[in-house]
This record gives structure tokens, sequence and C-alpha cells, in this order.
């Protein structure tokens, strides 16, 4: 009877296989970055998008092509200029001299999986043209709007070292990112297998070996069973506390807004489902809420010149709560 009670609700096996042979495709094209692998996976579980920011030359832009391959599904790269309008991005009406009439012309943010470059070099007004494509998966032209197709995800990347003709992101569009993903350096060891890898094989010759994993199906299937992983009452409660606490923290001129809290859930749900779990935990919570957060407060200027992250004030209003049990 007990082993009946403790029994998994939900069958995880097909989901956990396809990310283990993820993994193993990653691994044989990027040496580390773990927690970004996991965190792009766990994006698409949750139907959100990343914002990953790094210096140049740490395989973002690599990284967000390779889990474009390994999706059966289409993929477009927009690489955003200071010149860039917002018609380049969306498309625009063309005329048809045959028919005498204007004609839609997509852009190729239509598409399933859309990889944005250095999205920090566009002006607003094109910033502001993925506004209601992140948030609504539809685009308004001209008066008429156009469905996006399923699954839609936008990867977008960002230098936080070079502001020369950079634009900072409007924190409404902030807000649309459900992670923002901080990418280092590799460690010694890491950089030596890099350099031991490129010398003996070229990373473009191995991208073309990746096969595609994930069908569009599969994506959809997996998103299905992520909405049915079980979380407790006072598991929500304490997402609550969390965000409720960076609205009333003296540190922060800016909180975060039930966006938040809902993709505190969302990618809880996703994280505990590639541990093999139906259900959520404390540790879940704990361990995606800064990259979820880190992108949607602002400290206050006096913190700022002290050197205080955002990161570390998400984990000082962790410690002061009370982690359920």
């Amino acid at each position: 009877m007990e082993n009946q009670f403790f029994e998994q609700r939900t069958d995880l096996s097909q989901l956990n296989n396809a990310i283990t042979t993820i993994r193993e495709a990653v691994g044989k094209v990027i040496v580390g970055q773990e927690q970004m692998l996991e965190l792009m996976i766990a994006g698409i579980l949750a139907d959100g998008h990343i914002l990953i920011e790094g210096v140049p030359g740490v395989a973002k832009t690599l990284s967000a092509k390779l889990m474009a391959k390994l999706i059966d599904a289409d993929f477009s790269r927009i690489q955003f200029t200071p010149d860039l309008m917002p018609s380049d991005v969306l498309g625009t009406s063309v005329f048809n001299p045959k028919e005498a009439s204007f004609q839609f012309k997509a852009g190729p943010l239509f598409s399933n999986i859309v990889l944005i470059d250095e999205i920090n070099r566009a002006p607003a007004k094109t910033q502001s043209a993925l506004f209601e494509v992140m948030e609504e998966r539809q685009v308004t032209v001209d008066g008429t709007t156009y469905q996006m197709s399923v699954p839609f995800m936008v990867l977008a990347t960002q230098n936080p070292v070079d502001q020369e003709g950079t634009y900072r992101l409007p924190e409404a569009q902030l807000d649309r990112f459900l992670f923002k993903i901080e990418v280092g350096y590799p460690s010694l060891e890491e950089e030596v297998i890099i350099l031991q890898n490129q010398h003996q094989a070229d990373n473009r010759f191995l991208l073309n070996e990746i096969t595609k994993i994930l069908s569009a199906s599969d994506i959809a299937q997996y998103r299905e069973t992520i909405r049915s992983i079980v979380v407790e009452q006072k598991l929500l409660e304490f997402i609550a506390r969390i965000v409720h606490e960076t609205r009333n923290n003296p540190s922060l001129f800016l909180g975060a807004s039930p966006r938040a809290s809902l993709a505190i859930v969302k990618a809880s749900k996703a994280f505990a489902a590639m541990r093999g779990r139906d259900f959520i935990t404390p540790e879940d919570i704990i361990e995606v809420t800064p990259h979820v957060l880190r992108h949607r407060i602002i400290l206050t200027p006096e913190k700022e010149m002290e050197g205080i992250t955002a990161d570390e004030l998400v984990d000082r209003i962790i410690k002061s709560l009370e982690v359920p049990r």
C-alpha cells in the first residue's frame, strides 16, 4: 500500500530519454556550459523565451543554433543592427500588380525557433515590434493579425560589455523573457578540452552531423506533461512571498510582477520533470528563481554603487524566508 502511495503519477520516461539524448548530442559540440543547456531545455519545455548574456566567444550563438538543429522545426536568425526597421523583422505588404492588391510578405520572425543575435543593438521602435509576438504569439500588421505557428520561441543574445551602439532593452520587453542566462568563461580544464576538440575536428562539421531529436508534436506533448506536474499550495505561497519581497525591498527600485511568479512556477515544473519527478520541491524553486528574476528587478543606484548584484539580492531574499518542507 505504501509503495502505491509513492508511485509516480505521471510517466516521464519518454521526456527524460529525450533530454538525455539532447545532452549527449550537445556534449559532442560544446564543452561545459551545463547550466546554460539545462535552462535552454527548461525554456523549451516551459514555452518561454530566453535571453543569453555573455562576452563574445563563449558559445552563446552556437548553443542557440545547436538547440534549433535538435528540433525538427523552422529556424531563422536575425542580426539586430541600429538601422534595422520593424518591417525588416515582421514583414511588409507588397503590391501585386497582377491582382492589383497588397499582399503580406512575412519577415524572418515567422518561424518556430528565432535566434536574435545582439538584440540590444536595435533601437526602441524595432524592439517594440517584438512585444506582441513574444507575449501573445501573434503579429498585427496593417490591421491584420497573423498567428505564429507552434512551437514559437525567441532565443536572444547580448554582450554585457560593449556599450557602443547598443540600446538598453525596455523593462516591458525584458519581462517577456522567461530566463536571463548569464554565461561565464570556461574553466582552465574545459578550455584545454575545447582546444583539443577544435584541433581534431571543426565544430562546423560536428554541427552538420547533429540529427533532429524533438518534433513539434513531441514538444507539444511534453508541455502538456509539464502542466500536469503537481505543485503544493505551500510552494505556491513560497513563490508568491519571494516575488512579493522584491516589491517591498528597500534595496530595489523596481520589483517583479505577477508574470515573474507565473514564470517561476512554469520553470520549476520543467526542472522537476527534467529531474524525473512529477512534483516540484523547494529546491527547484530556489534553483530557477535567480534566472527568472535577475532581469526583472532593478537595484537602487546606491546598491549598484556598492557593487551588489541582482543575484546576490535574490539570494538574500530567499534566505530571509522560511523554506516550506
